[in-house]
């Protein structure tokens, strides 16, 4: 029974630790995604800027795209907290005696 705890307790310490890892990258990512998201939005703006001031009066192609990008939307579970700082629930089990 001891045996079986331990193991136990060793997969749950590897879950927990591969868990932060792919929180971490999860992170990476959205930081990425959100810093291209604001390259794209500052390219339109300006390409659309640069129609304007040329008389072009066909901009819905610009505003459609605009539009577009503002759709976006953060994934789910990307910004909830760490476990660490959801009521402690990250911190693993005390080891078996």
């Amino acid at each position: 029974m001891e045996r079986l705890n331990t193991k136990l307790y060793l997969q749950n310490c590897y879950i927990m630790k591969e868990n932060e890892r792919l929180r971490k990258a999860a992170l990476l990512l959205n930081q990425e995604n959100q810093a291209l998201l604001s390259e794209l939005k500052h390219r339109l703006a300006k390409s659309a800027a640069a129609g304007a001031g040329a008389g072009n009066n066909n901009s819905s192609n610009g505003a459609a795209a605009a539009a577009a990008a503002n759709r976006a939307s953060p994934k789910p579970g990307i910004d909830a907290a760490p476990l660490a700082q959801a009521g402690g629930k990250g911190k693993p089990a005390p080891k078996p005696k």
